[in-house]
């Protein structure tokens, strides 16, 4: 017998390690409420702690997930930075927000799929004096193809172009700051679509909005590894998906999905829990480049096909940065 090992405990860790892998092959068990309210009973999740001080910089946050993570940090008392598209509803959002929790947001306007936006919003938020996270949650399925003014496709340009300009930006001063966190919002579609970077940015002639959209999604991922690697000094980075949450966009992109799991889906505070537990808690602080569900890393292929290795990755990062140099030095007119 092995002397001070309390084998109770060792059993019920397995068996609670055993119930939460079962979830997660099941995917439905894992991506709807069902796996939330597992999981947060489960392992006893802690309360976050106090955020008075800190600074975060979140996008997409006047709807959806984004309010939701956006409510929830400044309830926590975290100083918030909406980035947004829409000036009328960011506002809004700001000053809802200041109202209910009493801190202070501010805003910053900026089209993610626009790099020169995107330019000239992290040149504003260069001048704050923290940045303690960057969310990067703005994102949409859009289902017609478009085109910015750069000539990108605007899925891959809002959530692949955008995310990694701004960071790039702002990476000096939430390296200044210290314990930064750089956070991206994926999506469980990822688990779909493998990386090929010659066709992660779709054209015209071939455009699917559903693939587009889970292209993007297993780009940010392979990024969220490569920032990790390339930046170990800098920030933490990590990727979360939601799970299958009922927010305005799915019930738009995706009505008869919504309508059929609509029992089953996780509210948006739930689908947030991770994103906000991710900015807030020490724990991601001890590691880089993970992927997360429900506050646990999680695999970041399901199937054998779709994994993603370094030469891919370091494909698609050389080719984020031509062709957002290639914007840089052709302005739209």
């Amino acid at each position: 017998m092995i002397v001070g090992v309390d084998w109770s405990q060792q059993l019920f860790r397995l068996g609670r390690r055993s119930v939460d892998l079962a979830m997660e092959a099941s995917v439905v068990g894992s991506f709807t409420k069902i796996g939330y309210n597992v999981r947060s009973r489960m392992y006893e999740w802690d309360a976050l702690p106090d955020m008075t001080g800190r600074t975060v910089v979140i996008t997409g946050a006047t709807s959806g997930l984004g309010r939701a993570a956006a409510d929830e940090l400044g309830a926590f008392g975290a100083e918030l930075i909406l980035v947004g598209r829409d000036k009328r509803r960011t506002q809004a959002t700001a000053m809802a927000l200041a109202k209910k929790h009493g801190g202070s947001v501010q805003v910053v306007i900026a089209d993610l799929g626009e790099l020169e936006s995107v330019r000239a919003a992290s040149a504003e938020m260069a001048q704050l004096t923290r940045i303690d996270a960057l969310i990067h949650n703005a994102g949409a399925l859009t289902n017609t193809y478009e085109v910015t003014s750069d000539g990108f496709e605007r899925t891959f340009a809002t959530q692949v172009l955008g995310p990694f300009a701004m960071t790039r930006e702002l990476l000096p001063i939430i390296q200044r700051t210290g314990d930064g966190r750089v956070i991206t919002m994926t999506s469980g579609g990822m688990y779909a679509e493998k990386l090929d970077p010659k066709t992660v940015m779709m054209d015209r002639e071939n455009y699917d909005g559903l693939h587009a959209y889970a292209r993007a999604k297993r780009a940010q991922v392979a990024l969220n590894e490569e920032w990790a690697l390339r930046e170990p000094s800098a920030a933490v980075f990590h990727a979360v998906h939601p799970g299958w949450a009922d927010t305005p966009g799915v019930q738009e992109s995706l009505p008869r999905f919504n309508r059929v799991m609509r029992p089953l889906l996780r509210d948006s505070y739930q689908g947030a829990d991770t994103m906000v537990w991710l900015a807030a808690a020490d724990e991601p602080l001890r590691s880089s480049g993970v992927l997360w569900l429900d506050r646990h890393p999680r695999h970041t292929n399901k199937v054998p096909w779709t994994m993603t290795g370094p030469e891919q990755s370091a494909e698609l990062w050389a080719l984020v940065e031509q062709l957002i140099a290639a914007a840089g030095s052709h302005p739209a007119s």
